[in-house]
């Protein structure tokens, strides 16, 4: 890959690994980036899972010296999520390079819709759950744990929800909950897809170190943004990227 293009590559992870932090759903726009640049699509998918287990161990940090994470609620939900994301990791081996491309567009798409959609809550800890509340968690956590193994693009996103709305907690609770989750369910997907010798690891090593530094500085920071804005300026990149992506497979 030339130098410039690296660069610009690089740039646009560190953006996007300090606003997912909040947002979540840097797949979405990373991976489709990586398409552009001319990365093979298993590639692509399998190299960014790599930075996504650095990118969510520099974004627990800061959580875990506030005491933020509830690992004794969180940890039947990781052994569900790498079960899960190895089941998902597995599927990227068996799906043509061809067939991506249209998952990943499909999935901005959806899971932009759902961003704007979905009502805020999480306003309060709710610690005790129902049995049926309980059951759609685990369950819902099982099936977006595949979909995180196979692409994870907006699994964060719909991850956090899930916490909010079936597990009781707050908002702070669940993006620092799903952040500690996430760097289970990218680990174990990347060591699947280095079995499976689909990892470019210079560009990944790369990648690694921009999100770690990148994720860290955002769980800090970005929560000081106006979370309006970064909505406004996340939706028009993805729907953008969406409907590029849709046009390049299509011609």
């Amino acid at each position: 890959m030339p130098i410039n293009s690296l660069i610009l590559l690089v740039l646009l992870f560190f953006i996007t690994s300090v606003v997912g932090v909040v947002t979540g759903s840097n797949s979405l726009i990373t991976v489709p980036v990586m398409f552009q640049f001319g990365i093979e699509p298993k590639t692509a998918v399998a190299t960014n899972m790599v930075g996504l287990t650095f990118m969510n161990i520099g974004a627990s940090l800061p959580f875990i010296k506030e005491g933020v994470i509830d690992y004794r609620r969180l940890s039947p939900l990781v052994l569900i999520t790498l079960i899960a994301s190895a089941v998902g990791a597995l599927l990227v081996g068996m799906i043509s390079s061809d067939t991506i491309p249209i998952i990943v567009s499909a999935s901005m798409i959806m899971v932009g819709t759902f961003i704007l959609v979905k009502r805020d809550s999480g306003n309060s800890d709710e610690s005790k759950t129902s049995n049926n509340a309980l059951a759609a968690t685990f369950i819902l956590t099982f099936f977006l744990g595949v979909y995180g193994g196979l692409y994870s693009g907006g699994y964060v996103t719909m991850l956090t929800a899930v916490l909010i709305a079936f597990y009781g907690m707050t908002i702070k609770q669940a993006i620092a909950g799903t952040k500690l989750i996430n760097v289970f369910s990218s680990a174990i997907a990347s060591l699947v897809f280095a079995w499976q010798g689909l990892i470019d690891y210079g560009l990944a090593i790369i990648l690694a170190v921009t999100m770690f530094v990148a994720a860290y500085i955002g769980a800090k920071t970005v929560t000081k943004i106006n979370d309006v804005w970064l909505k406004r300026i996340f939706m028009t990149a993805v729907f953008l990227l969406a409907l590029k992506t849709i046009l390049d497979y299509a011609i």
